[in-house]
């Protein structure tokens, strides 16, 4: 099937991002895949180092949180997973991992396209009320791998595609995927060499909670094993997790599916 679409390159992206010093050493490009993140897991398993990154033209298995699948058509998405080996950083604060690439992927979308995108808590890039990315994060001994695609010339296929949207139709024209994915992996490497080498005093949960759409609205979060809680979002605090403030108390929330309420 012919594509009117450019492929990702590879030599061009290791051009623009690999440094000595820097955190991006080893720069893929595959035209399909099952799954870039289980991929760079089996990496990772196999002594892969921290910056190795890989893209795909199309998954055929890809996945988001809570079991759901993500497909795309073939270069109508940037899909990509990265590998972290964050040693000395404490187990409750590794959460904040997926929450640096939702930085990074706004900051981004910003600056590259042009587009006012919002955070949602704790994985998704929103326009308006729209779906324009996703984040997953997944943990192996001492790596992390965390993948995202961002739709960015068609929308997803099926249901998913009917809450969604996509870069080039929110600035009516064309984006290079290169540049855009580029743009991302400048932004999470800076706020990543930030976050490891200073926590507390880095500002990005302050950035994230600038970004984020979720702060201050009512929402419901089905939690995991079906309870379900609703309140008012007031925070994201120093370990990544939602605040709700309920009719009960204040419930810190390490993970579970938002939905914005008003």
């Amino acid at each position: 099937m012919e594509v009117d679409r450019p492929p990702l390159s590879a030599p061009g992206l290791t051009s623009a991002l690999v440094s000595p010093g820097g955190l991006w050493r080893d720069i893929k490009v595959v035209g399909e895949t099952g799954s870039t993140n289980t991929d760079l897991l089996q990496a990772a398993a196999a002594g892969a180092a921290e910056g190795a990154v890989l893209a795909a033209e199309a998954q055929t298995a890809g996945r988001g949180r809570m079991g759901r699948r993500w497909l795309s058509p073939p270069r109508a998405s940037l899909i990509f997973s990265v590998l972290f080996r964050p040693a000395g950083v404490p187990a409750n604060s590794l959460g904040w991992l997926p929450l640096l690439a939702g930085v990074a992927a706004v900051s981004a979308l910003r600056r590259v396209a042009e587009l006012e995108a919002v955070l949602k808590w704790p994985n998704d890039v929103l326009i308006g009320q729209r779906k324009l990315a996703g984040i997953l994060a997944e943990q192996s001994g001492g790596a992390i791998v965390v993948g995202m695609g961002i739709n960015v010339s068609e929308l997803p296929p099926g249901d998913a595609g009917a809450s969604a949207t996509c870069v080039e139709a929110e600035r009516a024209g064309r984006v290079s995927r290169d540049e855009l994915l580029v743009g991302v992996l400048r932004d999470l490497e800076d706020r990543y060499r930030r976050w490891t080498a200073d926590l507390d005093g880095c500002g990005v949960q302050q950035e994230f909670a600038s970004l984020c759409g979720t702060i201050g609205r009512t929402v419901r979060v089905e939690l995991p094993g079906g309870r379900v809680l609703t309140g008012t979002a007031t925070e994201v605090d120093s370990h990544g997790r939602l605040v709700l403030r309920t009719e009960e108390a204040l419930t810190a929330v390490s993970a579970g599916d938002v939905v914005h309420v008003r």
